[in-house]
This record gives structure tokens, C-alpha cells and sequence, in this order.
């Protein structure tokens, strides 16, 4: 088993242009178009057996329908699970949060740079208490040298405001912010981290430092479907030259106790 945890799907008939927005965004070249059947038709043939799931709400409007197509992909295709999604502008994201969840959703994906807010803007910090409250697990984009609306130290605030919070930050926690982002983050006991988007440009020994700095334990292996090629991210983490014990967590057992369970 292996698990693929930041996975950005969309429905097939604005799959390939939404792709190519990502791209744009960032300024590079996309792997795969975004459909759940490419991802799961490709994922397979590299050895990945399981995906988590999820898109992002880049206006209010969109919340709904993005988190029933993402309900409706995970009922239609095995072994995946899926994240919803909340904007920091909604009206009320108790009441989305509370749908999600009926979905069978397993917590909330946010990407502050792609919805226009800072991650300790205080109507997010709304959204992250109702998520604490109702045991909800956030998946947070970290990290863009462009701006600092998910910079680490914006979690970092978060954290001390409040205890009891679960959260994912993706990409080592701080995408471009690397070896910062383990200093400022791997002490908080609600924190996670997974791989995605990371692997291609680090060294491997820095690589491995950020791991055991955080601890396997709390490390996830996560591709940025469709932006690299599973194969290659799979190489490239194989490459890292890590224990059996500590591959097994990251590969699927620390995932599959978050998402599959």
C-alpha cells in the first residue's frame, strides 16, 4: 500500500484547463490534466495504491459544488478519501463545515495565496476553531516566496493562539521555506507535514534532516497531483535512502490512520 495524500482533482470537462491554471500559477509545466481517472489509471501503473483528494474554493460560491463533486469522486472510484473546502470569505462556514462532514469528507483543504487571505487572518482563524471544535483535520497549502500569506510563521501564530488544532502543512510546511519552516513548526503537537512539491528541489541529506526533525511519525508522502510525474516522485523519495520503519509510515501507515480508518 501506498498512500498519495495532496491530490487536486477536478470534474473531466474543466480538468485540463483548470491544470493548466495551476501551472500558470506557478509557472510550470503540468504532468497529468487533473481527472480522478487519469490520476487513478496513472497512480496505478507507478504503485500507488490509495489517493486522498481534494480542489480549492477560490470564491465563496464555488464551496458547495466543489465538495459534492469531491463526495461524488470518492464514491464513484476506490480507495480514495477526500477533503472538503471552505473560503475564508463564506458567510457561514459552520453550516459548510457541517455539510462536508455528512459527505463523508475527512477534514478541510485551504490554500490562503489562491484565496486571497493570510492564514492567521482572523476570519480564517474562525474557520480553524470550528474545525478544532468538531475534530475536523485542516490541510493547509505552506509556503510561496511571492508572498507570505502562508509563510510559517502565519501558522506559527496560529498555534499559539490556540491548542487542540490538527493540521497538515503541506509541502515540509513552508514551500521555498524548507529548513525555516521545520524550526518554526516541528515543535507543535497538532502539526503534520507531507512531502508534495518538495522532493525535486532539496537535497536529499536536507531532505532527510527535515524529516527526522519532524519525525516520521508526522510526515506524509503527497505527489501535488497533477503537477509531477508518480513515478519520479516515488524514485525520488525511495532515493532518500530512509529506514524500512520510517518509509512504512510515511508511504501509508501514518495516512492510512488519518484517512482509511
Amino acid at each position: 500500500m501506498i498512500i498519495d495524500c495532496h491530490c487536486h482533482v477536478y470534474p473531466d470537462k474543466i480538468a485540463e484547463k483548470a491544470s493548466k491554471s495551476i501551472g500558470d500559477f506557478y509557472s510550470l509545466p503540468m504532468a497529468y490534466k487533473g481527472s480522478a481517472s487519469e490520476m487513478i489509471a496513472a497512480r496505478e501503473s507507478a504503485g500507488i495504491t490509495h489517493s486522498v483528494i481534494f480542489s480549492v474554493a477560490t470564491k465563496p460560491s464555488q464551496t458547495e459544488s466543489i465538495n459534492s463533486f469531491i463526495a461524488g469522486e470518492i464514491k464513484a472510484y476506490p480507495n480514495l478519501a477526500g477533503l472538503g473546502t471552505v473560503h475564508p470569505d463564506s458567510s457561514d462556514p459552520e453550516a459548510e463545515i457541517n455539510s462536508l462532514i455528512s459527505l463523508g469528507l475527512k477534514g478541510v483543504k485551504m490554500h490562503h495565496d489562491f484565496q486571497g487571505a493570510p492564514l492567521d487572518d482572523p476570519k480564517c482563524l474562525r474557520i480553524y476553531e470550528i474545525c478544532r471544535d468538531k475534530g475536523v483535520l485542516l490541510l493547509l497549502h505552506m509556503g510561496d516566496p511571492r508572498s507570505d500569506f502562508s509563510h510559517p510563521k502565519r501558522l506559527k501564530r496560529v498555534f499559539d493562539s490556540f491548542g487542540g488544532l490538527r493540521v497538515i502543512g503541506a509541502h515540509f510546511g513552508g514551500w521555498s521555506f524548507w529548513k525555516e519552516a521545520q524550526e518554526i513548526l516541528s515543535g507543535y503537537e497538532g502539526f503534520m507535514t507531507d512531502c508534495s512539491s518538495s522532493l525535486a528541489f532539496l537535497p536529499k541529506d536536507e531532505a532527510v534532516g527535515i524529516i527526522r526533525a519532524y519525525g516520521a511519525e508526522r510526515v506524509l508522502f503527497g505527489t501535488d497531483y497533477p503537477m509531477w510525474d508518480f513515478g519520479k516522485e516515488l524514485e525520488r523519495f525511495n532515493a532518500l535512502g530512509l529506514s524500512r520503519n520510517e518509509s512504512e509510515k510515511i508511504l501509508y501507515k501514518n495516512a492510512h490512520e488519518l484517512f482509511f480508518e
